[in-house]
């Protein structure tokens, strides 16, 4: 009887966590994509998480764009910024202080690491 008293607080300890990592999501978050060449590209989200859903912006140098078809399940996220005509699919892992997102770019693979820049 304790054992599942005690199994099923840790759940509901776990699910908490992660609800408020996720509520936590919706802000400005900034980073910095070095490519290949070394050229360093600043980088802006400003996310909007609503339950498993993500909506939002995306900024750079190359102009502004929507976050659509976005998903949050548990720490992983996914999503797809068009800027210019030109579609990026974002997939990555929400952490405590920053968010790690793959790139997918013309073939390539960049990552980033972004943090809270509203906080």
């Amino acid at each position: 009887m304790k054992r599942r008293i005690f199994t099923t607080t840790a759940l509901v300890c776990c699910f908490m966590v992660c609800l408020a990592v996720v509520a936590d999501l919706t802000g400005k978050w900034t980073g910095v994509i070095k490519i290949p060449d070394g050229t360093e590209i600043p980088v802006t989200y400003n996310f909007k998480a609503d339950g498993d859903k993500l909506t939002g912006t995306a900024e750079s140098p190359d102009g502004q764009g929507t976050i659509d078809e976005g998903k949050i399940s548990g720490s992983d996220i996914s999503f797809k910024v068009t800027i210019n005509n030109m579609t990026y699919p974002h997939t990555g892992k929400i952490y405590a202080d920053s968010c790690g997102l793959d790139i997918e770019a013309q073939g390539a693979k960049l990552h980033v690491t972004v943090k809270r820049a509203d906080k």
